[in-house]
């Protein structure tokens, strides 16, 4: 048994796992701020439901609101929002299947950018948990 001091979670928590939580931080900003794009062009300019644009583009007003919560590393964020792409994956799947020419190839994009995000959330809250047990101190043992 050693009698060093515990170090703050911090400080202890591997570097390696701040990284790699950092990659997937990034990935998610990313394709949330595409999906954000995607959703205004498609439903405003590149192919609308009606010319002139559409208010589907509203559809985006939600996928708004979790930007800030990822910025700021809120853990809550990233597991709320990976239960809300799923909307998103469905209408985009859905879309897919029942729309034809540039609009169902923009469907595909939408669901592989839910994939994208949803894979940076899951994998971000399980990075972030697996630091902090690692950077619990551990009782001692004799």
């Amino acid at each position: 048994m050693t009698d060093t001091p515990a170090l703050p979670p911090s400080t202890a928590t591997p570097p390696e796992a701040l990284a790699a939580a950092g990659w997937t931080r990034l990935l998610g900003v990313v394709s949330l701020l595409a999906m954000i794009v995607l959703g205004l062009g498609w439903e405003l300019w590149w192919a609308p439901l009606r010319e002139g644009g559409s208010w589907w583009a509203i559809k985006v007003l939600p996928l708004t609101l979790p930007l800030t919560g990822l910025l700021k590393h809120r853990m809550y964020t990233y597991r709320w929002l990976s239960l809300l792409v799923w909307l998103y994956f469905t209408e985009g799947v859905v879309r897919a299947y029942s729309d034809t020419g540039l609009s169902a190839t923009l469907a595909l994009v939408q669901v592989l950018l839910c994939v994208a995000l949803f894979v940076a959330c899951a994998s971000h809250v399980r990075l972030r948990l697996r630091a902090a047990k690692a950077a619990a101190p551990r009782p001692p043992q004799d």
